[in-house]
C-alpha cells in the first residue's frame, strides 16, 4: 500500500487523466447502450467536450514534467564525468580561464609548475584581475616521505615518465623544492597573485585541482582517467571543504617572510639559498651548487610530465 502511495503522488497527474479519460469513456458506452447520463443533446456534447479537454491538458502536463525530467537527468550526468587522454588536458586548459581561485592538492606539483601557476598567472594578467592559489605537496624535508612517494610513482611506472627521468626519492625532494621556488618567483613578478604554501606529511595517490568552475581529480598515473565535478554540484563543495581542512593540518610555509627578497629573471645559486633559509625550509646540507642549480632549473624551465 505504501509502494502504491508513492506511485500516486509521483503519477498523480497521468493518473487522474486515466481515470477522467476511462470514466468519460464508460458513461459514453452508457450513452449508447443505455440511459443518457451524461445529458441529452447539446449540454451532453458540451460536457464531453469539456472532459476532453482537461484529458489534453492533464496528458500536456504530465509531458512537461517528464520534459522536465530529463533534462534535470541529463544536467546531472554532465556535472560528474569521466574524461580520459588528452582531454584532460584541455579540461584543465579551460579551467585555466577565467578563474580566480586555484588550489592545488598532490605529489611534488610537476603539472602545476610546467602549466597551471604559468597559465593562471598569464590569465589573470590580462585580465587585470587578482589570482589565488593554495597548494599543498608532499614535504621535500622528509626523507622518508619522498622515498615512499618515489617507490609509489616507480611502482605504476618503472621507467622514464614523461620528462625522460625515473622516480628516485632525490628526484622526488628536488621537484617539491621547486615547486615552492616557482610559487615565489611568479609571486614576486605579478603583484595580484597570493599564494599559500603547504607542505603535507602524507603522500596522497590522487591529485585535486579546484578552480571557480570546478574540480578535477586526477591520479599520478597518466593512462588513468580524471573525474570532473562541475561547481553547482555537492561533490564540489565536499571537495572543497576536504582541500581546506587537509590544507589546514599541513606545515605551513609562510611566503610573507621573502616579500622584501628579490630574485632574479634567473635566480642565482645563492639567491635560491637565501630563499629557502628565510623561508625556515633550508635545502639538505648534501646539496651541492649542480644541485641547487637542477632545482632551479626544474622550477622555471620545467618539463611537462603528460605532455
Amino acid at each position: 500500500m505504501r509502494r502504491f502511495g508513492t506511485w500516486l503522488r509521483q503519477n498523480a497527474d497521468g493518473f487522474l487523466a486515466l481515470v477522467i479519460a476511462g470514466t468519460i469513456g464508460l458513461l459514453g458506452l452508457l450513452e449508447v447502450f443505455g440511459p443518457d447520463l451524461l445529458g441529452t443533446g447539446e449540454e451532453g456534447g458540451e460536457a464531453v467536450d469539456a472532459a476532453i479537454l482537461l484529458v489534453l491538458a492533464l496528458l500536456a502536463a504530465t509531458l512537461l514534467r517528464d520534459r522536465r525530467h530529463q533534462a534535470r537527468a541529463v544536467a546531472d550526468a554532465n556535472a560528474v564525468r569521466l574524461v580520459h587522454g588528452s582531454d584532460i588536458a584541455r579540461l584543465h586548459a579551460d579551467a585555466h580561464h577565467g578563474t580566480d581561485l586555484w588550489m592545488f592538492k598532490g605529489g611534488t606539483g610537476s603539472y602545476l609548475r610546467a602549466v597551471t601557476i604559468k597559465e593562471c598567472v598569464a590569465n589573470a594578467r590580462r585580465a587585470k584581475r587578482p589570482m589565488q592559489m593554495q597548494i599543498e605537496i608532499i614535504d621535500p624535508t622528509d626523507d622518508a616521505l619522498c622515498t615512499e612517494y618515489a617507490k609509489y610513482r616507480s611502482s605504476l611506472s618503472p621507467g622514464p615518465d614523461g620528462t625522460g627521468e625515473t622516480w628516485t626519492a632525490e628526484r622526488a625532494r628536488r621537484e617539491a623544492f621547486a615547486t615552492v621556488l616557482a610559487a615565489c618567483w611568479y609571486r614576486e613578478r605579478f603583484t595580484f597573485l597570493r599564494v599559500d604554501l603547504a607542505l603535507s606529511a602524507v603522500m596522497t595517490t590522487f591529485r585535486w585541482d579546484l578552480s571557480s568552475r570546478w574540480v578535477i581529480m586526477t591520479q599520478e598515473d597518466p593512462s588513468a582517467f580524471a573525474v570532473q565535478f562541475q561547481r553547482d554540484t555537492p561533490h564540489y563543495r565536499s571537495y572543497d571543504r576536504e582541500l581546506v581542512a587537509s590544507f589546514d593540518q599541513a606545515r605551513r610555509v609562510d611566503v610573507a617572510l621573502v616579500r622584501d627578497l628579490r630574485l632574479s629573471e634567473e635566480p642565482s645559486v645563492d639567491e635560491a639559498r637565501t630563499l629557502f633559509t628565510t623561508l625556515q625550509l633550508p635545502l639538505p646540507e648534501s646539496f651541492t651548487d649542480d644541485d641547487v642549480s637542477d632545482t632551479l632549473s626544474r622550477a622555471l624551465q620545467p618539463k611537462n610530465p603528460y605532455g
